[in-house]
């Protein structure tokens, strides 16, 4: 379902976590990937945005992997557009 405005300055507001690191990879997605996905995985990134930084940190430097496969997969195809 495509978000309002407002729903989408929200998800970008949320994608912004004042860490660079984080910042490159989500923001990016956000913008250019989050309308394509399916629903589940839509809610996945919310799920995701819901994390702690340092454990977001630690999940997109491959030193830990989430618990849940969910987050676990789409972590990997946010690395995945940023490293060949």
């Amino acid at each position: 379902m495509p978000l309002n405005e407002m729903q989408r300055n929200r998800l970008r507001w949320r994608s912004r976590r004042g860490m660079l690191e984080l910042d490159l990879l989500l923001l990016p997605f956000c913008d250019e990937v989050f309308d394509s996905l399916p629903e589940h995985e839509q809610d996945i990134f919310v799920r995701l945005l819901e994390q702690d930084d340092p454990d977001l940190l630690q999940w997109f430097s491959r030193k830990g992997e989430p618990d849940d496969p969910g987050l676990a997969a789409l972590v990997e195809r946010i690395l995945d557009r940023v490293q060949p």
